[in-house]
């Protein structure tokens, strides 16, 4: 596996999703806290035609959503990392997480959003990237914040408002 398709953070293991990781997957994709902001919670249908759509985005684009595992214990975290989504009808690249509740607070989404944005520069060479959530996901919000991004405005997503976030790659050269 190349450097972006594996790689550990302070705490965690990140590895290209594979069809095989269905049942993590799935596991995330049935609690409802995980999917009260995420689109509800998804059946095994879903799940399949998500993780499909996830691992063809490796494919075509050589990045994608990683399967996060807690380093020291092995255990399932959650999933994360950069795809491509048409938002406004404008090409983007998206930094986005989800963990299990008992993984919530305790700064691991955003060592997630971190390690993707350094993706984002240093490997791949992209201008931006962003991130969105309901207007009511505060945490995921912080999550942004800490990671880097900016508030830059409203946007639609699944038919339903939802605040954007920004960061430029030469904002997150020059910031500390």
């Amino acid at each position: 596996m190349s450097g972006v398709e594996r790689m550990q953070t302070p705490r965690l293991l990140l590895t290209r999703l594979r069809p095989d990781d269905f049942d993590d997957l799935h596991a995330l994709h049935t609690n409802a806290e995980t999917m009260a902001t995420l689109g509800g919670v998804r059946g095994p249908d879903e799940t399949r035609r998500v993780l499909d759509l996830l691992c063809a985005s490796w494919a075509a684009d050589g990045f994608g959503y990683w399967l996060a595992r807690d380093r020291a214990s092995g255990r399932f975290v959650g999933r994360g990392g950069l795809r491509r989504v048409l938002l406004d009808g404008q090409p983007e690249v998206e930094i986005g997480y989800a963990l299990l509740p008992e993984y919530w607070g305790r700064g691991l989404a955003t060592e997630l959003a971190r390690a993707s944005i350094r993706i984002a520069f240093e490997e791949l060479g992209l201008p931006d990237v962003v991130a969105f959530t309901l207007p009511t996901n505060r945490a995921s919000q912080r999550v942004m914040e800490r990671a880097g991004l900016r508030h830059v405005g409203n946007t639609v997503w699944a038919d339903l408002p939802h605040v954007l976030y920004r960061l430029t790659a030469s904002a997150w050269r020059e910031s500390p």
